[in-house]
């Protein structure tokens, strides 16, 4: 599994998203890695939708119709109404597939 953040440069919410993939991933392997967007040309050839976008294999899960190409900052909206700068925990545990899967657990095995 392969994630990439797509952030602007100094976007609040970059180490926000960060520390909510580390929670979701809870100690699984998977590759992550940062990416900063700089123009809109960037954003297009990324796929960008706002600053954080997070890529799972090259795909937004996050994705709305109609949301375009944009270097703006990102809100998204979570269960009981609240907004905030990134993709709650719970949401990237679904995307990521980790729903339901037990935390790695390391063993001197």
């Amino acid at each position: 599994m392969r994630i990439t953040v797509l952030t602007v440069p100094d976007c609040p919410n970059a180490p926000l998203v960060q520390e909510r993939i580390r929670a979701a991933l809870a100690g699984r392997a998977a590759e992550v890695k940062a990416v900063e967007v700089r123009d809109a040309a960037e954003a297009v050839r990324w796929g960008m939708t706002g600053s954080p976008t997070v890529l799972i294999d090259g795909i937004d899960p996050f994705a709305q119709a109609g949301m375009g190409p944009s270097v703006s900052c990102r809100i998204y909206r979570h269960a009981g109404g609240t907004v905030d700068g990134a993709p709650s925990v719970e949401n990237l545990r679904q995307a990521l597939g980790t729903d339901g899967i037990p935390e790695a657990v390391e063993t001197d095995c």
